[in-house]
C-alpha cells in the first residue's frame, strides 16, 4: 500500500469519527418520522462529506503542516528554556564559589560598606545641600551578594567627594524656585552643607521635590553679608551650625510693621492717638520756645514794649492803667493781665495729659480682647496646636506694648510743656512785680 493510500485512510478514519459525532447530534435535532429513516439520511450525508474531504487533499496536508510547525516552535522554546536554566545554574554556582573565595573578611567589608552607604543616604537624602548634583550619593549595597571592585571604588569615591564638599565654597548653576513658584536656572554659591544663596537671597531645599527654593524672608542680620561675600568683597559670612534652625527662627521674626499689624484695630487707635498727641505737644512746645525768645528780647529792651509777646502785652496794659489807684488795685489789675496770658501758655497740656492717660487703658483693652480671642480658639480647637492661640496672644501683648510706648513719650512732652510754660509764667510775674515796685517806689514821698 502506497504512502498516499495510508494517508487517505487516516483522513477517512478522522472524518468518520467526526461524521459519527455529528450524526448523533443531527439525529437528535431533526424531526424525522422514524429513527431508521433519520439514520439512513444521516449516513448518506456523512458519506457525501467524507467524499468531499478525501477529494480536498491539499487542505488536509496544509493543516498537517501547520501542526508540525507549531510542534517545532514549541520544541525550540523548550530547548531555549533548558539552556537558560543551565546558564543560571552555572552563574549561581560561580557566585557561590566566588563568595566562598572571599571569605569572612570581604563579607564583613561588604556588610560594613552597605551599612555606611545606607546611613549616608538616609542622613543626607534630599535635605542636604551636598546632594544637589545627580549621583552624588553612594549606591545602596543591600542587595549585593558579591562585592565587586568597581562597586568598592565608586562608594569610596562618593564618600570622599561628599567629605571634601563639606569644607568647600562652590559656585553652581542650578534650577531655583522663587516665591511665586517659578523655576529658573540661576547662579548660586554653596558653602558646604551650611548655606546656599544667590547674590541677595538665601536658599533652602524644598520639602516635596528636593529642589532649591528661595527663603520667604532673608534675616536682616545676614542680608548685608550676602552681596559682599557673593561678589568677593568680603570673607565674612554668618553660618548656622544648626542646619537652618537658627535661620528659620530669625526669618520668622516679624518686622516693625508686621508687629504693629498684630495689634489689630485697638493698636491702630492707640498709635493714632499717640501721633496726634505728639503733634499737638510738639506744636505747642515750638510755640513756647518762640515765645521764650521774644520774652528774652523784650526783657533786654523794656523801654520799647511790643505786643508780640506776653511780657510786652502785660507791661503795655500796665502803662495804660490809672496810676492814681491804690497799690492793691494796681497789683490786682496787673495779676489780671498776667492771668490773661496763661491760657495761651498752658494750652494743649490737658489734651496731651489726657492722651497719655488713655493710651495705657486702650492697651489694656487690647489685652483683654486678645485674651478673649485666645480663649475662643482654645474652646474650638483645644490646646493641641499653639499656633491657633498665637494670634490672640500677640494682639494682647502688642497692644499693651503700644499703649506703654505711646504713653511714655506723651508724659515727657507734657512735662516739658508744663516746665516751659511755668518758666515763662514766673518770668512774666517777676518782671510785672518789679515794674509795679519801681512805679510805687518812684511815686512814694521820701520821709526825712
Amino acid at each position: 500500500m502506497s504512502r498516499l493510500t495510508l494517508r487517505q485512510l487516516g483522513y477517512a478514519c478522522v472524518v468518520l469519527g467526526l461524521v459519527a459525532v455529528s450524526g448523533v447530534s443531527m439525529a437528535q435535532t431533526e424531526s424525522a418520522t422514524s429513527l431508521r429513516e433519520a439514520r439512513e439520511a444521516a449516513e448518506a450525508r456523512d458519506q457525501q462529506r467524507l467524499m468531499n474531504f478525501l477529494d480536498d487533499q491539499q487542505a488536509l496536508e496544509s493543516a498537517l503542516e501547520e501542526a508540525r510547525a507549531e510542534h517545532e516552535d514549541a520544541q525550540q522554546q523548550h530547548e531555549a528554556l533548558q539552556a537558560r536554566q543551565a546558564e543560571q545554574a552555572g552563574q549561581a554556582s560561580e557566585l557561590s564559589e566566588r563568595q566562598a573565595e572571599q571569605g569572612e573578611a570581604l563579607s564583613g567589608l561588604l556588610a560594613n560598606l552597605a551599612r555606611h552607604s545606607s546611613e549616608v543616604r538616609n542622613t543626607l537624602g534630599e535635605e542636604s545641600l551636598l546632594t544637589l548634583e545627580e549621583g552624588s550619593l553612594p549606591p545602596r549595597l543591600d542587595d549585593v551578594e558579591v562585592l565587586e571592585r568597581h562597586q568598592l571604588e565608586y562608594v569610596v569615591d562618593r564618600l570622599a567627594a561628599l567629605t571634601a564638599r563639606t569644607g568647600r565654597a562652590e559656585r553652581l548653576s542650578m534650577p531655583v524656585a522663587d516665591a511665586n513658584g517659578e523655576v529658573a536656572e540661576r547662579e548660586l554659591m554653596r558653602l558646604g552643607d551650611f548655606a546656599a544663596f544667590t547674590e541677595n537671597e538665601l536658599l533652602e531645599r524644598g520639602e516635596n521635590d528636593g529642589n532649591l527654593v528661595v527663603l520667604p524672608r532673608t534675616p536682616d542680620a545676614i542680608d548685608g553679608l550676602l552681596t559682599d561675600y557673593y561678589q568677593g568683597e568680603s570673607s565674612v559670612f554668618a553660618i548656622d551650625p544648626t542646619q537652618g534652625s537658627v535661620l528659620e527662627a530669625l526669618a520668622q521674626q516679624p518686622s516693625l510693621w508686621e508687629r504693629f499689624q498684630q495689634g489689630g484695630y485697638v493698636g491702630y487707635v492707640v498709635v493714632a492717638l499717640g501721633i496726634l498727641g505728639m503733634i499737638i505737644g510738639l506744636g505747642q512746645y515750638l510755640y513756647l520756645v518762640l515765645v521764650s525768645l521774644r520774652v528774652k528780647r523784650q526783657r533786654q529792651s523794656l523801654d520799647q514794649l511790643q505786643d508780640n509777646n506776653p511780657l510786652g502785652r502785660v507791661l503795655l496794659r500796665f502803662e495804660g492803667m490809672d496810676k492814681h489807684q491804690t497799690p492793691e488795685a494796681l497789683e490786682a489789675r496787673l495779676d489780671e493781665a498776667v492771668l490773661a496770658e496763661l491760657p495761651r501758655l498752658e494750652r494743649s497740656q490737658p489734651m496731651v495729659k489726657l492722651l497719655a492717660a488713655i493710651a495705657p487703658l486702650l492697651g489694656l483693652l487690647g489685652t483683654v480682647t486678645g485674651m478673649i480671642v485666645t480663649f475662643q480658639a482654645i474652646t474650638v480647637f483645644g490646646t493641641g496646636d499653639p499656633q491657633l492661640m498665637a494670634g490672640g496672644i500677640s494682639q494682647a501683648l502688642v497692644t499693651t506694648v503700644l499703649g506703654l510706648i505711646t504713653a511714655v513719650p506723651l508724659l515727657f512732652v507734657q512735662t516739658a510743656l508744663a516746665g516751659r510754660s511755668r518758666y515763662l509764667t514766673h518770668v512774666i510775674e517777676g518782671q510785672a512785680s518789679a515794674t509795679l515796685a519801681d512805679h510805687l517806689e518812684s511815686h512814694t514821698p521820701v520821709v526825712n
